[in-house]
């Protein structure tokens, strides 16, 4: 049985196969999940302004970790696959590494080091920027690759002692950074580097981010959010999209549709099965290893599922539950 966990606005919801929704209040502020893919029972939460929480009975009870990170605000967190490093990126930007569980963590500060970091900046906060993403290389697990909103994504090969800044063709504002384990070396990037310079929002690259290409053929909204891959096609990819910020944050503006691509053709809008865009915040994305074909998206309308490989949706739970509704914030699913 999968779980998946929603982070929300107003709390987490935990949806377990045959069990309905279940909502949580702690941990408080939830703004970033991550499920260990070797021990799905392992869920790591970033919160705005308590650090990290782990649960270890698959997100029955939660426990908030002590230390440096106790008052963060962490808006990243990834875990290495096989077990050992734990890491969580904050705002402001730093990234820190556990490899004892989170017991204890290490700050990583060659990253605040790189040529680019007086660079970046958040814009509704220009003195200010976060870490966005997080990826581990499914193959080499020493390698790295951190986004920067707003910035860089910036990449490690020695598990984040040192790094090399970001490349002159590279987008600048990745929300999401993905990988897949059949095509080696590729690097997906849904960017908000389209909102400002249009056929910039999705980026891709086969050679671990030394260079890049944009195949957006068929986008008309260049402001990228959400983005996942089929775990059992490489070269099928769905993203959420908005004309801007505006569109697909603001509730009041909130405009936010899903594309899909498959092999080499052109991104197509999908509209069956999922509320209509306006009034719709951005959806996150999410797969689980052990579902190839299966897509689920969560967004302020609820949360649906795709097993078509993204062509049709239906409802998993809409709307949200209250008290919690709202946007958003982060999604993840464990499969044991």
């Amino acid at each position: 049985m999968s779980t998946i966990y929603v982070a929300v606005d107003g709390g987490l919801i935990l949806v377990r196969d045959g069990e309905g929704a279940e909502v949580l209040t702690e941990p408080p502020a939830p703004i970033s999940l991550a499920a260990d893919p070797e021990h799905p029972e392992r869920v790591w939460c970033g919160t705005d302004g308590t650090g990290v929480w782990r649960s270890q009975d698959a997100g029955r009870s939660w426990r908030s970790l002590e230390g440096p990170l106790a008052e963060a605000r962490v808006s990243a967190v990834a875990v290495r696959p096989g077990g050992g490093a734990i890491y969580a990126g904050t705002d402001p930007s730093a990234l820190w590494r556990s490899d004892d569980g989170g017991r204890s963590w290490s700050r990583l500060d060659a990253l605040n080091r790189l040529p680019s970091a007086p660079t970046w900046s958040f814009p509704p906060r220009p003195e200010s920027s976060h870490v966005r993403w997080i990826t581990i290389d499914l193959a080499d697990p020493d390698r790295l690759y951190v986004c920067i909103e707003a910035g860089a994504l910036i990449r490690s090969i020695d598990a984040g002692e040192t790094w090399s800044d970001r490349v002159a063709d590279g987008p600048w504002d990745t929300h999401t950074l993905l990988m897949h384990t059949d095509a080696p070396g590729r690097l997906y990037s849904a960017a908000g580097d389209g909102f400002s310079s249009p056929g910039r929002g999705y980026n891709q690259s086969d050679d671990r981010g030394d260079s890049w290409t944009r195949p957006d053929d068929g986008i008309d909204r260049h402001y990228l959010y959400g983005m996942a891959v089929d775990p059992g096609d490489p070269d099928t990819v769905v993203v959420s999209a908005a004309h801007s910020p505006r569109a697909a944050h603001d509730a009041g503006t909130a405009d936010a549709t899903i594309f899909r691509r498959t092999g080499a053709g052109p991104w197509r809008e999908v509209r069956q099965g999922l509320p209509d865009p306006r009034g719709t915040n951005r959806a996150l994305l999410a797969t689980c290893a052990g579902e190839p074909g299966t897509f689920y998206a969560a967004s302020n309308r609820g949360l649906f599922r795709s097993g078509d490989g993204g062509s049709g949706w239906e409802p998993v739970l809409a709307p949200l539950p209250a008290p919690v509704g709202g946007r958003s914030t982060a999604a993840a699913i464990a499969t044991p």
